[in-house]
């Protein structure tokens, strides 16, 4: 039951890698155009550095639900594996206890990055009259471009510049998803963890 309940997240891990791989590609092309412009015409591409900020924060939040999954995560498990060896029981109760406070403290961080996605995606006004400035005209695409020129933002005005939310975003949906993930492989136990990640079902 609980792996069926874990596969849906394991499936939308998954995709958001795929997504940050994407931006990968992107980011690689962007800076091979911008080191060609540079050479050849001499005249470089305006805002690669904060697109490459923007790009960073997508591609490391976007990607790492999935490496949690897999458990690729970076971190220090040399006395785990040692201890996986001669006491497995304690090994287990360990890995379990680590899940848990990497669940907790993922879900923090959601706590307190929701607010904030919540008020950059505010700023812009997309749904409500703002307060201040060109009041809706009618026009879907006018309204929305002045909507996004209302957003928080990012950047060097006049050069290039990026609303926050959709970075805020990323990072909410990534960290609650890890809290998720985390909180799975807590309850499910390492090899159940992985059978499930298998599509197999444990005996």
């Amino acid at each position: 039951m609980l792996q069926r309940a874990y596969s849906p997240f394991v499936r939308v891990a998954i995709i958001a890698n795929a997504v940050g791989t994407a931006v990968i590609f992107l980011l690689v092309g962007i800076m091979n155009i911008d080191v060609i412009a540079r050479g050849l015409f001499h005249a470089p591409l305006r805002g690669v550095v904060e697109v490459v900020i923007f790009s960073l924060i997508l591609i490391v939040f976007l990607q790492l639900p999935d490496v949690v999954r897999s458990n690729r995560l970076t971190r220090s498990d040399g006395f785990l594996v040692f201890a996986e060896e001669r006491f497995p029981r304690f090994a287990a109760l360990a890995s379990k206890l680590i899940d848990v406070m990497s669940t907790i403290f993922m879900a923090l961080i959601a706590w307190t990055v929701w607010p904030e996605f919540h008020e950059s995606f505010g700023s812009c006004h997309f749904f409500t009259p703002p307060e201040f400035g060109t009041p809706p005209t009618g026009d879907f695409w006018t309204d929305l471009s002045v909507a996004f020129a209302r957003c928080e933002y990012f950047g060097t005005p006049g050069i290039f510049t990026a609303p926050w939310w959709p970075a805020k975003l990323a990072i909410s949906f990534s960290v609650t998803l890890c809290a998720i993930i985390f909180a799975f492989k807590a309850v499910l136990g390492r090899r159940e963890h992985t059978l499930a990640d298998e599509g197999e079902s444990p005996v």
